[in-house]
């Protein structure tokens, strides 16, 4: 009788839930291997470049397709594709263009409504793009200004073609990776379970430590202080975009834009 007067409450699944385990070893496996090879001198230097950007960003965005179900097969897409983008890149600048691959194929499973579950393949008004818009062009001019003031960085645009290359690299796997996993799945599993507030700190939290760790990140102390707060800025506000516009899309517009005024600077 008690059973029968009680509500049913369906239990929570664990945070880490569905996490592709044996495809994050082999990513792992395949990058340190490549990193020896390297330091033997077997690999062109490189070679670790490429193993490290796919097996870094293909785990998270592979993670986060697994999250949302979408199958073995298509995380594995998704790897193989910022594999290729990575490599093709290293050729040649126009190489870069390959990076337009991770994100086609990710907008192909959003059509398809396989990725519901990140905030893809919703409906969003253009209001709410908009607002992504403004945020990561606020945060850009915020960021623009304060460097040039404070570190003595400016816009350059005489090696244009090496910007391209990394606004290229950043949206097909850099911001890419990050908004699927950091927001759209970190994020909205961790809202399920907590509050907006907590939810929002888990993720950011681990989108700031995503980067401190990175080795391509310069490690100077004012870079490094500097970077903390606009990347967890940047965090915070994704995160809000997503739970009040219930799309992924704002908080891909306002990284872009971002990452995208971050890589024109550089000292005169």
């Amino acid at each position: 009788m008690w059973a029968l007067d009680q509500p049913y409450a369906p239990r929570a699944e664990h945070l880490l839930a569905d996490t592709p385990l044996a495809l994050l070893a082999a990513l792992a496996a395949g990058a340190a291997t490549v990193a020896a090879l390297v330091e033997l001198a077997v690999l062109p230097a490189h070679a670790a470049r490429v193993a490290g950007v796919t097996a870094a960003h293909g785990a998270l965005l592979a993670t986060a397709l697994a999250w949302a179900r979408a199958g073995v097969a298509s995380s594995s897409v998704a790897v193989s594709l910022i594999g290729l983008a990575a490599a093709t890149a290293q050729i040649s600048p126009l190489g870069a263009l390959a990076y337009l691959g991770p994100g086609l194929w990710v907008g192909s499973l959003a059509a398809r409504g396989r990725l519901t579950s990140l905030g893809l393949g919703t409906a969003v008004s253009p209001g709410r793009v908009a607002a992504g818009v403004l945020v990561g062009a606020g945060l850009s001019s915020h960021l623009l200004v304060s460097a040039s003031r404070t570190l003595g960085l400016h816009v350059r645009l005489d090696q244009a073609l090496e910007v391209l290359v990394a606004i290229g690299y950043d949206v097909g796997a850099n911001v890419l990776a990050g908004e699927c996993f950091f927001r759209g799945a970190l994020f909205r599993r961790a809202e399920r379970r907590w509050s907006f507030a907590a939810a929002s700190t888990v993720a950011t939290s681990a989108y700031v430590l995503r980067y401190l760790v990175d080795p391509l990140l310069p490690k100077s102390v004012e870079l490094m202080i500097g970077a903390v707060f606009y990347l967890a800025l940047l965090g915070a506000i994704n995160c809000w975009l997503l739970s009040w516009s219930g799309s992924l899309v704002p908080g891909l517009a306002s990284a872009s834009i971002f990452f995208a005024a971050y890589r024109t600077l550089g000292v005169r």
